[in-house]
């Protein structure tokens, strides 16, 4: 049993993405607990708990990715394990929150299936979600319960410092993440520009204008996510058909399905940057893709959830110009 500030503490890895449970835990300061996931014939899940938890702070990592429906029913599962068992409070630490993308009605007859996704998580028993750049900030709303969303901005603008590049501009690759984009160049103290696209079909894009300067500029194209690679590698060459003379692309999650990583194989991009809110498979890893690490930040988060402090002071910037790093 672990102690800590005065409270009784256990943090959980259900299968997606065990490494980086192994790096909160340790950032926190205190051992994974054991589970096993197991599988009926049929392919049903069934979880089993092997120590108690009984008045326990319980802490639950599971990003729920490919294959989404399988990591979310793990999660929902020992939710209902861990209620059962008494757990004092069940806090789920879901650095990429699946169906999130599926925020609202665009069209007629569709559904607001992340909405559906908080309804199951706080039914199955959820006191708490942490989570990482979450698609869409109001998707905080869909919740009744506190919802953590942190920012990968402070990994990604500190890695892309201390690359010490010249002439910045950071880049949205749509008018959607603007706001992403300014806070990623308020702390670089750069300009951004915005790709003007459209998306004829989902997962398909279309760049129609460039709004900003990026002749002879060193472009960084910041997103939330990269899925198929499309948005990025298509705004990539647009940027360096306008005259960019390089182009980075930093993105918090690397959901790198179907064709993404032959599209950034081939590219124009100079490199990469994700975090590991998603497991990037062996198979997935290529020179052009540098992976950092969010483990360190989330266990500090968890910290602060123990001991009833702001979470604000880690997303605090003070930046020196004449040094160009962070405080």
């Amino acid at each position: 049993m672990s102690i800590l500030l005065g409270k009784k503490v256990k943090i959980f890895s259900l299968t997606a993405n065990v490494e980086l449970a192994e790096e909160i835990a340790d950032a926190v300061g205190v051992p994974l607990s054991s589970c096993d996931v197991l599988h009926f014939a049929d392919g049903e899940v069934n979880v089993q708990i092997n120590e108690t938890v009984r008045g326990h702070n319980v802490f639950i990592v599971q990003p729920t990715s490919a294959p989404v429906n399988e990591h979310l029913m793990e999660l929902l599962i020992m939710c209902d394990a861990l209620k059962r068992a008494s757990a004092k409070t069940i806090n789920l630490v879901i650095p990429y929150y699946g169906y999130s993308r599926q925020d609202r009605k665009a069209r007629s007859r569709q559904p607001i299936s992340a909405k559906l996704v908080a309804d199951l998580l706080q039914v199955a028993g959820a006191d708490r979600v942490i989570t990482m750049d979450i698609h869409a900030a109001q998707e905080q709303g869909f919740f009744d319960i506190p919802v953590d969303n942190f920012m990968g901005l402070p990994i990604l603008a500190n890695y892309i410092m201390d690359k010490h590049l010249e002439n910045l501009v950071v880049v949205s690759p749509d008018h959607g993440g603007t706001t992403r984009a300014r806070e990623f160049a308020k702390v670089l103290d750069t300009t951004i520009a915005i790709i003007d696209k459209r998306r004829p079909e989902p997962n398909k894009a279309e760049v129609m204008n460039i709004i900003g300067d990026v002749k002879g500029k060193t472009c960084v194209l910041v997103d939330d996510m990269c899925d198929t690679a499309g948005t990025l590698t298509i705004g990539a060459k647009a940027l360096m058909d306008a005259g960019a003379t390089k182009v980075y692309a930093a993105c918090t999650h690397g959901v790198l399905s179907g064709p993404a990583i032959q599209r950034i194989q081939d590219s124009c991009i100079e490199e990469m940057i994700i975090t590991n809110t998603i497991k990037l498979d062996d198979s997935k890893k290529i020179d052009k893709i540098k992976v950092l690490s969010v483990g360190h930040l989330l266990g500090h988060g968890i910290l602060r959830i123990l001991s009833d402090e702001p979470l604000s002071g880690l997303f605090t910037y003070s930046y020196d110009k004449s040094k160009r790093e962070l405080l």
